[in-house]
């Protein structure tokens, strides 16, 4: 009776590793379970395995959609943001708050990494011109002069 790790690719193991990490689960979390195969599997399965591997990374991009409702959840979520203290006064809840923006920004930079067109950085490009300003269709003339060396 074979009771370790599965390590043979079925297609019903690929669709339950690609439902987790699109709710938002890692791999590493999904891995740790013992029914599911280990992390080294997993790559392995995606070397091999086209199907897979597309899953796979719609999986990743559904992934990052996933986190940012995780995002707008845990910034909406004040239930721990104060508490009373000893002198029956509300206070606020520093750790909760710094725990909650850690928990954003992880989300975010990894949203970002997984579907940076829509979770990445805007990024512009400017060019400008003399002394800073704009570049409003400037033209210099270039003006190609042949030189005979014997005329000289």
């Amino acid at each position: 009776m074979n009771t370790g790790r599965p390590s043979a690719f079925s297609a019903e193991l690929a669709d339950r590793i690609c439902e987790e990490i699109a709710n938002g689960r890692s791999l590493r979390a999904i891995c740790s379970d013992p029914s599911m195969p280990g992390k080294a599997t997993v790559f392995r399965w995606l070397a091999q395995e086209d199907g897979f591997r597309d899953q796979y990374a719609r999986a990743r991009e559904a992934q990052a959609d996933a986190l940012a409702d995780e995002i707008l959840d845990i910034a909406d979520d004040g239930a721990n943001d104060t508490y009373m203290d000893e002198d029956g006064r509300e206070r606020t809840n520093t750790d909760v708050i710094a725990r909650s923006r850690l928990r954003v920004d992880a989300r975010k930079w990894i949203a970002a990494k997984l579907k940076p067109k829509v979770y990445g950085d805007k990024l512009a490009t400017e060019l400008s011109g003399p002394g800073g300003g704009a570049m409003l269709h400037q033209h210099e003339l270039i003006e190609r002069v042949i030189v005979d060396p014997q005329d000289e």
